[in-house]
């Protein structure tokens, strides 16, 4: 039997650098006898919303475009969701405390919304005491670098804290991105 051949044009598009748009902030914590990994992480994980999600991080950058969103009501089993996160494993009887503080930079001119700065802390302090550092490493990247040409607005803190009775005790925050934008440089 002859095979029919199909002849058919590709459009090939060269793409930039994708674009994290939206993301949701979620943080849970979580206890285990057994292990750190399979146990307390993943049950922090659990407390989130977002134990179903293969997580990979990011570092600590918003992108002008960036929106927060609320928790979408279904996640996909298996999928990768990009984070910010912070997370805490401590003993038992030792707090367990991770958060997150996020600004945004507005263009001191022209008022337009640049992107935003995010900083993650995490240790055995009180929910006070990380609050006040995560504040210092945050106004530490604003002042070094971004002053001068922008206004530090809309700051936001997230912070989970505990005292683990178990031997494991994770403490975890993230912003979780949902979707990206992907920018066509040019048809080639």
């Amino acid at each position: 039997m002859k095979q029919k051949q199909l002849h058919f044009q590709v459009q090939n598009t060269l793409m930039g650098m994708r674009v994290p748009k939206d993301f949701f902030a979620t943080k849970g914590k979580g206890e285990s006898d057994i292990t750190r990994h399979a146990g307390s992480y993943h049950l922090a994980l659990k407390d989130a919303g977002i134990e179903m999600c293969n997580i990979m991080t990011y570092s600590s950058i918003l992108p002008g475009i960036a929106t927060e969103i609320e928790r979408p009501p279904t996640l996909t089993h298996g999928a990768v969701m990009e984070s910010i996160v912070s997370e805490q494993t401590s003993s038992s009887g030792e707090r367990a405390t991770a958060g997150i503080i996020y600004g945004w930079l507005f263009d001191r001119k022209t008022g337009q919304k640049y992107g935003g700065l995010v900083c993650e802390r995490n240790g055995t302090f009180s929910e006070q005491k990380i609050k006040a550092e995560l504040r210092a490493s945050l106004n530490e990247l604003y002042y070094n670098g971004f002053s001068e040409q922008f206004e530090m607005r809309d700051v936001y803190v997230h912070v989970q804290s505990f005292m683990p009775r178990k031997k494991f005790g994770t403490a975890l925050v993230a912003l979780c991105f949902t979707n990206y934008v992907y920018p066509v440089i040019k048809e080639v």
